[in-house]
């Protein structure tokens, strides 16, 4: 677990030295570039094999499908940003790191233990943000700077420009470590005892 006391606050994009740094238990506030990123967007970019004209290196993903408001010169506005459940996208996450170079993936309720692998080979990290704010987050999105792949709409690649992001929390880590499978080690670990205290014999089979 992480020792430092206080949030980091870190610009984007994020460099190899920041990303190796940081632990399982930090809290983090992002000010930069965040993209925007869902299921059809990463199935274009690694099942369909195309690329957008812009640098992802040391990027940073978030999970979303956010509703936006158009506008006369064609821009958009953010309406409402929410986050969504990161494990149905959790079979991009390895070329997320390698083939894009991003840095670190925002989301809810965590990644495989497949994906902690490729964060610790690929030196990144997952970041939980805080469930049911999306109003707050909304309101931490300075701008849309751009979007790529409007035929995708609402699940095209959005560049999202952010002050104080967050708060977000370091749960899977560069080193391996993942605090959802310390929990779920824990649980198993305590609904084991409970069994042997009511004298029930649990089979492994």
């Amino acid at each position: 677990m992480a020792t430092d006391t206080g949030p980091k606050r870190l610009g984007t994009p994020l460099d190899s030295e920041t990303v190796a740094s940081l632990r399982v238990g930090d809290e983090l506030f992002i000010d930069g570039v965040i993209w925007g990123v869902r299921d059809a967007t990463l199935i274009r970019f690694f099942d369909e094999g195309r690329r957008v004209p812009a640098d992802l290196r040391g990027g940073i993903f978030l999970h979303t499908a956010p509703s936006v408001r158009r506008r006369p010169d064609s821009g958009y506005d953010p309406v409402s940003v929410g986050t969504t459940t990161s494990m149905r996208m959790d079979r991009f996450t390895r070329s997320c790191l390698a083939e894009l170079g991003i840095a670190a993936i925002v989301g809810k309720g965590g990644l495989s233990d497949e994906s902690s692998a490729a964060f610790r080979e690929h030196n990144g990290v997952y970041l939980s943000i805080v469930g049911g704010a999306a109003s707050v987050q909304t309101e931490q999105i300075e701008q849309i700077e751009d979007v790529f792949w409007p035929d995708l709409m609402p699940e095209c690649l959005w560049r999202f420009r952010v002050r104080d992001f967050g708060p977000l929390f370091v749960t899977m880590d560069s080193t391996g470590a993942s605090s959802y499978r310390t929990v779920g080690e824990q649980a198993e670990a305590r609904l084991a005892a409970a069994y042997r205290a009511l004298g029930i014999e649990v089979s492994d089979e």
